[in-house]
């Protein structure tokens, strides 16, 4: 571990991220990283569920609103934009795409462990994007 504390490693990560930096999660998740939230599991399985926003929603751009760092543990509250362009993620299923701009929010929780983000979980405004898209 490079000294970084749980907050520092979830705002690099945010940062590349929004920078395009396709390594960032070989960098700051752990390859068995366990997401609480449904979806797939692991660092490939967090890559999947971006690739898929991206493809749906993309690009997304990330606004965070807040985070807040507790030890091990990170709250951090966002807000994803994009475009509804396509409609592969299991919540989109039966919705065809809208091409309406989209606004969704996202309270993510993360646990870091030697340097590495382990464990995940999500509260996501679900509704409020069906909406947006159902117009």
């Amino acid at each position: 571990m490079d000294g970084r504390g749980a907050r520092e490693i979830v705002e690099e990560m945010l940062r590349r991220q929004q920078a395009g930096d396709d390594t960032f999660l070989d960098e700051f998740v752990a390859v068995d990283m366990v997401n609480h939230a449904a979806g797939p599991q692991g660092r490939d399985g967090l890559a999947r569920i971006l690739r898929t926003l991206d493809h749906d929603l993309g690009p997304v751009t990330l606004e965070q609103h807040h985070l807040i760092g507790n030890g091990d543990i990170v709250a951090q509250h966002l807000t994803l934009r994009g475009t509804h362009r396509e409609s592969t993620m299991p919540l989109l299923a039966d919705v065809p795409p809208s091409g309406r701009p989209i606004a969704w929010t996202f309270i993510h929780i993360w646990r870091v462990a030697d340097g590495l983000i382990v464990e995940h979980w999500a509260c996501r405004d679900d509704m409020g994007l069906l909406e947006q898209v159902r117009g």
